[in-house]
């Protein structure tokens, strides 16, 4: 009995340290604004500012170095997730009509993807960019207002990568019930994939084609966006934002005041600085560590 307290409280405090590690454990996260209807998809460019979209209200916002919030893109293809490419192009999730979209710093559209072999894909949500440009990315099916279809025109929800320079997506995993937050190591060798439908994070080692093997449940918690520090921690995005180590074992809380955390991302001049977007408002925090985006 006493070895079993002894275990239990050496897992607090190691809890306890762990979490002062990232960030001081006094402070809380910092409201920036609450003027959106539902904000989505935080990514940073290369300097540190940070994109994120407000779905419902089919924008686009950047949140500068200065502080400042501007509109960066009107009438943004419903963005959900977006991330930067190495080019400095911002891919985003365009579901309004179920695309992926690369928009280049004068705001032209590409149009990477419009479909898979002939079928309308569920509704990307989000992605990440391996360092040799190959794309990831997540398509649950979540039924919008604004579409005219009321059902999927495909039977899985999956995760796809888009091989650099292809226009044709390849389907990694069909198994899952709703994928939703992905993210990948910055050596490009593991990918992290949230099933929020199935309530599991899912780590998979990625080959060298491009393909997944090895998949294993690495934490039996669901989430929505999640992101990496440089660490190897892994912060999910939900009912606030939960941290574990690379070992799965659940490292600190952040407790956010909104009724869901649905995505974020590091940013500022040191990617030191946890940018959360949190139902109708965005908010940030100042971390003791650094992101790896």
């Amino acid at each position: 009995m006493k070895n079993l307290i002894f275990i239990f409280f050496s897992i607090i405090s190691y809890s306890a340290f762990s979490q002062q590690t990232l960030f001081d454990t006094t402070l809380r996260p910092q409201l920036i604004s609450r003027q959106f209807k539902f904000t989505e998809g935080p990514a940073a460019d290369k300097t540190g500012n940070v994109y994120f979209t407000d779905q419902p209200n089919n924008k686009i916002w950047k949140y500068g170095l200065n502080g400042k919030l501007s509109v960066f893109m009107d009438s943004a293809g419903r963005g959900n997730g977006t991330y930067f490419d190495r080019k400095g192009n911002l891919l985003v999730c365009a579901d309004e009509h179920n695309q992926l979209w690369q928009v280049n710093k004068n705001k032209k559209v590409t149009v990477l993807i419009k479909d898979f072999k002939g079928h309308l894909l569920n509704g990307p949500n989000d992605l990440w960019v391996h360092p040799n440009g190959n794309i990831y990315f997540t398509d649950p099916y979540y039924q919008r207002d604004y579409w005219t279809r009321t059902k999927p025109d495909m039977p899985t929800q999956n995760v796809f990568y888009l091989p650099a320079g292809a226009k044709e997506p390849i389907a990694l995993d069909e198994s899952m019930v709703r994928p939703n937050g992905i993210v990948g190591t910055p050596n490009g060798k593991i990918l992290y994939v949230a099933d929020i439908g199935d309530n599991k994070i899912y780590r998979f080692e990625i080959q060298k084609d491009g393909k997944l093997s090895n998949r294993k449940i690495f934490i039996n918690q669901g989430a929505d966006g999640i992101t990496l520090d440089e660490k190897g921690n892994l912060y999910l995005a939900g009912k606030g934002v939960t941290i574990y180590n690379a070992d799965g074992v659940k490292i600190a809380h952040i407790d956010v005041p909104e009724p869901w955390t649905a995505n974020l991302c590091f940013g500022g001049r040191k990617k030191d600085i946890l940018f959360i977007t949190a139902s109708t408002a965005i908010y940030t925090m100042q971390m003791k560590v650094k992101g790896v985006e």
